[in-house]
């Protein structure tokens, strides 16, 4: 006789929140146009690291270059290096976008270069930058992050804090 046999459930994969994101407070040090590209600006930026990190950003026709020198800024640190147009980026600004208005996401003044952004709530530890890769992490927190009616960065209507 043929028994249906019970398979253990396979353990259900961890969810995947804002806390994988390692948001990191930041200052634009250098700014310059993208020789090949565009709409690109390639910033170096301090995140409190040894050296700045490189970035590109699709910003140039929301910001002036003269406006970007010691702009403070959100950082996705958690990110591989991807050659953007041949520019080696390593991170992504942090923007909020309404209509045809995209502005920088600016962490509050106290906040000290290099400090992690945390949401109440979600105090895991962030992702390794081959973990956001392979389990398409930013497809499952992108969706939850916007702004309140203040401006203010949120999680699913919960502010960003440092």
């Amino acid at each position: 006789a043929d028994e249906a046999k019970e398979t253990p459930a396979a353990p259900a994969p961890p969810e995947i929140h804002v806390d994988k994101l390692d948001m990191r407070v930041g200052v634009i040090t250098k700014a310059w146009l993208h020789p090949e590209a565009d709409k690109l600006y390639c910033e170096e930026i301090d995140i409190g690291e040894e050296e700045p990190r490189q970035i590109a950003s699709g910003l140039r026709a929301y910001y002036n270059l003269e406006d970007l020198e010691g702009q403070r800024v959100l950082v996705l640190a958690n990110l591989k290096t991807r050659k953007l147009v041949g520019f080696p980026s390593h991170g992504m600004v942090m923007c909020a976008s309404k209509d045809d208005k995209v502005e920088f996401i600016v962490p509050p003044e106290d906040a000290k270069i290099g400090e992690r952004v945390s949401v109440e709530g979600y105090d895991g530890e962030p992702a390794t930058e081959n973990q956001i890769v392979k389990k398409k992490m930013l497809n499952a927190i992108f969706p939850g992050l916007a702004t309140n009616d203040e401006g203010v960065p949120c999680y699913k209507g919960v502010p960003f804090n440092t």
